[in-house]
């Protein structure tokens, strides 16, 4: 196969995923998704002799990159927009988080919100994308031990995060708060 058979290829069999997986990450920004994945078939593109096999992961480490770009250009556009005075607050419109708000499963992405982002970016690798080790290696450029490592140190904290979020269990009045009996002796 060529190389534009083979970048045709891996374009129709990632496509979406890849597409998931900058969404998840873009968290509710849908039209920024289709701009990073778009990046990052330009690059793969561009980079098609490059393209290994096993597709999915390297495009996974493209993408990241990307995202890291977009994020950043995210960040530049808030603040010039905080600078000129025209972000939503400065006009009274917020949005306010109702009841309805809290999801099933909402503590484990604030446990997680609370971890660097090297820390979420392991784990979402491999609970999302559903990676193997040596898949996530690739994708974060770094050796398999170091991989390894990285995702347990990462669910360690995560561990972590989740049982200081957890509430206090309650304490029965009764167990310790009564005075013991006193038996008379004869």
């Amino acid at each position: 196969m060529s190389n534009d058979e083979i970048f045709a290829a891996a374009y129709r069999e990632h496509y979406w995923a890849v597409s998931r997986y900058v969404a998840r990450r873009l968290d509710g920004r849908a039209g920024d998704v289709e701009e990073v994945v778009a990046e990052v078939f330009t690059v793969a593109w561009r980079r098609r002799a490059d393209l290994p096999a096993a597709a999915l992961p390297w495009l996974y480490g493209v993408a990241r990159n990307c995202l890291a770009n977009a994020v950043r250009g995210h960040g530049r556009r808030r603040r010039l927009v905080d600078r000129l005075g025209n972000d939503d607050t400065a006009h009274g419109r917020h949005i306010a988080v109702g009841p309805d708000a809290d999801t099933p499963g909402g503590w484990v992405h604030e446990a997680l919100a609370r971890l660097s982002a090297a820390d979420q970016e392991v784990l979402r690798l491999t609970a999302w994308e559903q990676l193997g080790i040596d898949e996530v290696a690739v994708v974060l450029g770094c050796g398999t031990r170091a991989a390894s490592m990285r995702l347990h140190r990462a669910r360690r904290r995560l561990r972590a995060e989740i049982d200081r979020m957890r509430p206090e269990p309650p304490i029965a009045e009764h167990s310790c708060m009564t005075a013991p009996k006193e038996h008379g002796h004869g």
